[in-house]
């Protein structure tokens, strides 16, 4: 919804803001294509705990945190906080990663629920085909998810590595994440309501600068642990934290046993 019309008539939220280390362990790993071992597309959902039209979204993508091939996120916005119910999860700097997403494409479609498929296509966040299609669409392009990433937990140290890709420059992010997180609402249109939200980003840590060479980066966990994180997502982002690209590759672990 824009600030400016009924609840009532719309499917969607539609809002205009303003927003505004590691270690590297050099690791020799030869360039390979991603294999189907390799997960096809990330799916970063923006969702918010004071939008009715978010319950479906974050059901569905419940379900693409199940699908092997896909590392689904949840990034809760605080644009909605003011309509009565401040979101216990959100976090400003997913208000702005999904602005900086809108200024890159050049339109203003910053909305809940919404979707972004692998950095580069917006979906409504509840249409299960659309984004499908948009994963579709995307692979291929723009190297897109074409560089094998691993992620490993090893004694107190999460290790991202990246494999070597001739011509790519790309940051390095690792997300903290809680992988089912049940709220009961109080308040505005979902109150009264308990919602679980999977794969829920906790945390963000850019671990480094990648210049298309193969290379590990060693994390403490303690750079990233908080209360209820028990997965890690990372991946490799084309662009910048506020001009973010294409994603070139990614790797989800569990942080239980």
């Amino acid at each position: 919804m824009t600030p400016f019309e009924p609840i009532a008539t719309l499917a969607f939220r539609r809002a205009s803001l303003c927003a505004g280390s590691a270690v590297v362990l050099g690791m020799l790993m030869m360039a390979t294509p991603a294999d189907a071992g390799d997960p096809r597309g990330v799916v970063e959902l923006f969702t918010s705990q004071g939008c009715s039209s978010c319950p479906p979204a974050d059901k569905l993508l419940g379900e693409f945190a199940k699908d092997p091939s896909l590392i689904a996120l949840s990034l809760p916005i605080d644009y909605w906080d003011y309509l009565g119910w401040k979101d216990t999860l959100a976090d400003s700097r997913f208000s702005a990663r999904q602005k900086a997403y809108s200024a890159v494409r050049g339109d203003r479609d910053v909305y809940t629920p919404q979707v972004v498929v692998n950095g580069v296509r917006h979906v409504l966040g509840s249409d299960r085909k659309g984004i499908e299609a948009a994963l579709e669409r995307s692979h291929g392009e723009h190297g897109i998810m074409s560089v094998p990433v691993k992620l490993s937990k090893a004694g107190h140290y999460l290790n991202v590595s990246v494999a070597a890709s001739a011509g790519h420059h790309a940051e390095v992010w690792i997300c903290a994440v809680s992988k089912a997180v049940p709220i009961t609402i109080g308040r505005g249109e979902n109150s009264g309501h308990q919602i679980v939200y999977h794969n829920v980003v906790r945390n963000v840590l850019k671990v480094g600068d990648w210049d298309g060479t193969a290379n590990t980066w060693s994390v403490p966990l303690e750079n990233i642990s908080r209360e209820g994180v028990d997965a890690a997502a990372a991946y490799v982002q084309d662009g910048t934290r506020d001009r973010p690209g294409p994603m070139l590759g990614a790797a989800y672990t569990s942080l239980t046993n």
